[in-house]
This record gives structure tokens, C-alpha cells and sequence, in this order.
């Protein structure tokens, strides 16, 4: 197994930095993620940081551990230990004879890329904030209100959560919620347990636990699951789901039984973890720091979401 450091460089506007591979490398040619081989007893941080310097000249000032994606080759099996890095000093530029180009993530992917490093776009395009709606206790119409209101304000994946209200009124909320979110070009998945799944408008399902582990295999369109353990984490992982849900990390009002692992343990489940995993359970924007230091792509929202 080779161990790589693999760089996620990101600017403000959302566009991310990749390079070609120079002339008499393997796989001349193709487009990846700037990184480099972690030497043996090498921190995969210093690894990423000394790469960094040596192929683009720029120096580390944030970064934090992602998703780790493993690859076979035809000449090794590699490991790729993937960080989002949001801030660094320098200026990149080609050091090594490499090509490089700022990707913006709507645009056309350059091709050929490196096939470890494709999967990792489509989880690059999820949005680190996850909102859960919660007609149940605010109301249809107070929900469809804020809704909107963060829609406004840039919510761009929605999970579609109420399963007190009748099914008819449920179903109604969902047609609506659907409308609205798609107006301001975000993603819609509707819950497995809320009975409206078969909607023909939404844009995925967001399986629950238990659920999860009753799957034979993995639905269509874009698909996450709520997990607790290592177990169910593992399951997701095995299925290739899209992202995970991963608590809860504080004690919550919608479920106060429920023993909090907080960050330390979250960490620790989702290191190596193939897909992105959002945290949740008490979690609001001021969050979004520490969850990245943890490992997780974002949070995921209930009452955070809405105010």
C-alpha cells in the first residue's frame, strides 16, 4: 500500500487547483490532485505540507483531514489521505514541470484525470451545510418561510424531515418544499421513514439507520444515511452512498435519551472514511470549524438551519 497526501485547494469562489502530470511520470498526462508520497513514520499533515512546498511553492496555513479513497493500479495500490486545504501563503506556481489550472466546480472536468481522483469531484460538490427541515414542531407554513429564507441565503442540500403530520399534509409540504428549493438550484432528499420517497420531483433519499441496514443495495439518485457506530458508518461506506450523517455529537431536544459521543469520539470513527461525513446532533454554523478539524465535510442542521 503507497500512502499519499492529497491536496484539495481551495479558493473562496469555490474553484479548486489541479495538476498534470509532466513527461516520463506514470500516467503522463493525466490531471489530479496536487500531493505526493508520505514517507515512512511521516505525519500525513507534514507529508501534505512539504509536497505542497516542493511541487507549488506555497506554505500551509489551514487544511484539515477529508476523505481517504483507496485505488489499485495496474503497478500499486494506493491510498489517498485527501485534505481541504483553505489557506496558504505563497502563490502556487508549477515547480516540478507539472501544468496547473484553477477548476471552477461547474466546469467541464479535465480529461483524462487520474481515475483514484474522479470519484472525489462529486463529493467535492456537496455543500458543508445539510439542513433538515422541522414542520413538525414549526408548522408548515412558518417551515416553507424559513425554508425560503435560507434558500436566500445560500442552503443548497435540504433533507425533508416531518413525519407527525398526515400523510396527505406531508406529501403536500414536500411537493412544496421541493418547488421552492429547486427555484434557488438546491438538492432535495426526502427521509425514508417520511412516505412520501416516491416523489417523482426530488432529487434523492435520505435513508435512517435502521434502514440502512436492511439495504441490499444501493438506491438511485443522490442517497445519505444517518449512522451512529462504526457499524452502519462501515455499511454506507460499503454501499458508496454520496455522504453519511454521523451523531450525535451534543445532546439534543429531539433526542435527549441519546448518549452524545462529541468530537473526540467522532473523529475517531470517521478517520479513513471513504465518503464525506457531515456531524450532527446540536450543531449550528459556529460549528463548522471545529467539524472540520474533526474530519467532517460539514454539518448537518435541524434547528441550526432555521434560526
Amino acid at each position: 500500500m503507497v500512502e499519499v497526501a492529497a491536496a484539495v485547494i481551495l479558493r473562496a469562489d469555490g474553484s479548486f487547483l489541479v495538476a498534470r502530470r509532466p513527461a516520463g511520470k506514470v500516467y503522463a498526462g493525466y490531471w489530479e490532485f496536487p500531493g505526493g508520497k508520505i514517507e515512512p513514520g511521516e505525519p500525513a499533515a507534514s507529508a501534505l505540507a512539504r509536497e505542497l512546498r516542493e511541487e507549488l511553492g506555497i506554505d500551509v496555513v489551514r487544511a484539515y483531514p477529508w476523505i481517504t479513497r483507496v485505488h489499485v493500479y495496474s503497478h500499486a495500490t494506493v491510498r489517498l489521505n485527501f485534505f481541504r486545504v483553505l489557506e496558504w501563503s505563497g502563490v502556487p506556481h508549477p515547480r516540478e514541470a507539472q501544468t496547473i489550472a484553477w477548476q471552477q466546480p461547474d466546469a467541464p472536468v479535465p480529461q483524462p484525470m487520474l481515475p483514484a481522483n474522479a470519484p472525489v469531484l462529486a463529493s467535492l460538490a456537496l455543500p458543508h451545510e445539510y439542513a433538515i427541515t422541522t414542520a413538525d414542531t414549526l408548522g408548515i407554513e412558518v417551515m416553507l418561510e424559513r425554508l425560503e429564507r435560507g434558500l436566500d441565503r445560500g442552503l443548497k442540500l435540504i433533507q425533508i424531515r416531518n413525519k407527525m403530520t398526515p400523510p396527505d399534509e406531508r406529501e403536500e409540504f414536500a411537493h412544496a418544499a421541493v418547488r421552492l428549493a429547486h427555484r434557488y438550484g438546491a438538492r432535495v432528499l426526502v427521509n425514508s421513514d417520511a412516505g412520501v420517497v416516491r416523489l417523482a420531483d426530488v432529487d434523492g433519499v435520505h435513508l435512517t439507520a435502521r434502514g440502512l441496514m436492511s439495504l441490499t443495495e444501493r438506491p438511485t439518485g443522490l442517497v445519505g444515511a444517518s449512522c451512529h457506530d462504526t457499524e452502519q458508518l462501515a455499511r454506507a461506506m460499503q454501499l458508496q452512498l454520496d455522504f453519511a450523517v454521523l451523531g450525535p455529537i451534543k445532546t439534543t431536544a429531539s433526542h435527549p435519551a441519546a448518549t452524545p459521543m462529541g468530537w473526540a469520539r467522532f473523529a475517531e470513527l470517521t478517520w479513513g472514511a471513504s465518503i464525506p461525513v457531515y456531524a450532527i446532533g446540536g450543531m449550528n454554523e459556529a460549528d463548522l470549524e471545529q467539524a472540520w478539524r474533526a474530519g467532517a465535510h460539514g454539518v448537518a442542521m435541524i434547528r441550526g438551519a432555521w434560526g
